[in-house]
């Protein structure tokens, strides 16, 4: 295992993602995390992630010093090798001259870090501080025309430090650094597998729950049902699922999950239709994060009525994924910043009463797919696109209505119609449609319309960290946009979203 510290840097995912692409299993957790932990955690090497602050600010995060004494390898990237600087005992100022962006990297060692990495080549650079001196027994491996220390090493004591980024696909032999560093320098073993994995969460939920009963919230989406369908091949009966019908669900969604769980899944399951109370919270509710907060008291409150009708319940088992647990981290202490709440993290009721279980808290997405496969479940499931736990209420912008939701319903339908009969559902990480607080002016059957204005919004990503627009055929979007309007009485307008994530989020709200 490989312990990521997170100092903040945009790109610690990446790092992760990296790691685990290699075979090998990793955790991120924040500069707070005490030594007696990581003790215990045993970790094969460490790895210091980038952050957006400066060593020699007052407030700098800063990890326990002493992580130099366990005699373990140790990776500084760019503030992480700033860190383990001045930790012990170089230099690190304000650069005269920043360096952003593209690099050419001249190696200067072959060895360990740099194995089969040639003479030149290209990295990415983030960084305004430079080191001015080394620690004792560092030495230059690389360097670039703006930084004459950007690589490190201590070979003795294992210590390394890159002033680029491996983790970025803009660094080219970056994949190969950290190749590197987890098997020659750390001596990893390629033990990471989802078979490996869903073994081990099986039996670790069996020794846990024991003969005791779980509660789970079915959404429908992949990551409820990988957690169903682990905890279910644990406990067998004793898990009794709850699928809770907000009416902001898809186009015919509710029956086609109802039919899906009962007919292939063969676990229990209670089906509570409660579309009348959201719409009634939701009422004139225009706020986004006022809406996400609505839709989670609503759902809790109804949760936790039927879960009161299952008795001898202690636990109650959640589909959380990594990267939730990495952006919400914030409000527990840690240095990443809260982009919006996750309905699903930490927000356990004290009065309920029950223990948490998380089998996928340390997975992305892309491995609770794998896992699903692993599992058995239908490749239509488990391929099935991300669907936000508001559902359509976050899509819709502006207030929601009975009327808004079957005008999205039914746009979204054909939009989702038109992506796989062109063969881009599964090339998409997510494609969707938004329905606008606008209207605009048209013309139809040479009569004036001031109508709905739709925004198709289709993006490709590996887990939604990152995420860039689609670029769609214009004949693919040219039958979007006709049937749309054509089919769904009041829009008369499609345009399509063309922001990337950064700066924009995949979900307009």
């Amino acid at each position: 295992m490989i312990l990521i510290v997170d100092f903040g840097s945009q790109f610690n995912q990446l790092i992760a993602r990296r790691v685990r692409e290699c075979g090998v299993y990793c955790i991120i957790e924040p500069p707070t995390l005490p030594m007696a932990r990581i003790e215990e955690l045993r970790p094969e090497g460490i790895i210091l992630s980038g952050g957006p602050s400066s060593i020699y600010e007052p407030n700098s995060p800063r990890i326990d010093a002493r992580i130099f004494e366990l005699g373990i390898p140790v990776l500084g990237i760019c503030y992480g090798m700033q860190f383990m600087v001045d930790a012990l005992g170089g230099r690190v100022k304000q650069a005269q001259k920043r360096e952003y962006g593209f690099a050419e990297l001249e190696a200067i060692r072959t060895d360990d870090l740099f194995q089969k990495i040639p003479p030149l080549s290209q990295v990415w650079m983030s960084h305004g501080d430079s080191i001015t001196r080394l620690p004792d027994g560092f030495e230059v491996t690389a360097v670039t025309a703006n930084t004459p220390f950007a690589a490190m090493a201590d070979n003795r004591r294992r210590f390394y430090g890159l002033q680029f980024h491996p983790e970025v696909v803009h660094t080219s032999k970056g994949k190969q650094i950290l190749h590197n560093f987890l098997f020659q320098v750390c001596a990893c073993k390629r033990s990471w597998t989802m078979k490996g994995f869903a073994r081990q969460a099986v039996e670790e939920i069996r020794h846990r729950v024991s003969d005791r009963k779980v509660i789970l919230g079915l959404s429908g989406g992949v990551d409820s049902t990988v957690t169903a369908m682990l905890i279910h091949k644990a406990i067998g009966a004793n898990l009794t699922c709850i699928f809770v019908d907000n009416g902001l669900l898809r186009k015919d969604e509710a029956l086609k999950l109802r039919k899906t769980f009962k007919e292939h899944l063969h676990i229990n399951i209670r089906f509570v239709d409660a579309s009348r109370q959201f719409l009634k919270a939701l009422d004139k509710v225009t706020d986004p994060e006022k809406k996400r907060k609505i839709i989670g008291k609503v759902f809790v409150d109804i949760f936790e009525a039927e879960a009161k009708k299952i008795k001898g319940a202690d636990f109650l088992a959640q589909g959380t994924l990594y990267p939730d647990v990495i952006e919400s981290r914030s409000a527990f202490g840690g240095p990443t910043a809260v982009i919006k709440s996750h309905h699903n993290v930490g927000g356990l009721p004290k009065r309920m009463k029950l223990k948490l279980i998380e089998p996928l808290q340390y997975l992305f997405k892309d491995e609770v797919r794998r896992l699903g496969i692993q599992l058995g479940l239908d490749p239509d499931l488990v391929w099935r696109q991300p669907f936000p736990g508001p559902g359509l209420a976050i899509r819709i912008l502006g207030a929601v209505t009975a009327a808004r939701l079957n005008v999205l319903r039914e746009v979204d339908a054909v939009l989702l119609e038109e992506i796989r009969a062109a063969g881009y559902y599964r090339k998409l990480w997510q494609s969707f449609a938004v329905l606008l607080p606008l209207k605009s002016v048209g013309i139809m059957g040479d009569s004036r319309t001031y109508e709905d204005i739709v925004a198709v919004r289709a993006v490709t990503s590996k887990d939604a960290m990152t995420a860039d627009w689609a670029k769609l055929p214009h004949r693919l979007l040219g039958r979007i946009s006709n049937r749309i309007i054509n089919e769904v009485r009041g829009v008369n307008r499609v345009v399509y979203d063309i922001s990337s994530k950064p700066p924009s989020t995949i979900e307009w709200e």
